[in-house]
């Protein structure tokens, strides 16, 4: 049976509450991982973007070229730096490029 709140609660209050009590957490982050690296990384990226998914605090992103990656592959460090502080929270630990 559901509890009922009497007193007034904000609805970001009780969307936490909710999401944590069905443990969606796991999958809202995913997305918001994913939604981080298509709003930090830009068009030019994206273009070549197959596929990105977060797994164990591990960032797996599927390039289609070989160039960018290798490009990319060099500033993993301020990458992951960046996607945390846009997520705001300490999510993602490291990022393999496919």
């Amino acid at each position: 049976m559901a509890k009922r709140y009497n007193e007034e609660q904000k609805i970001s209050d009780v969307l936490k509450a909710f999401i944590q009590e069905n443990k969606l957490e796991k999958g809202i982050n995913k997305v918001d991982a994913k939604e981080a690296w298509v709003k930090l990384m830009g068009n030019g990226v994206n273009n070549y973007t197959q596929n990105v998914e977060l797994r164990n605090q591990v960032l797996y992103v599927s390039l289609s070229s070989s160039v960018l990656r290798e490009e990319l592959s060099m500033g993993k460090s301020k990458i992951v730096k960046m996607l945390n502080e846009e997520l705001g929270q300490e999510l993602i630990k490291k990022i393999v490029l496919k």
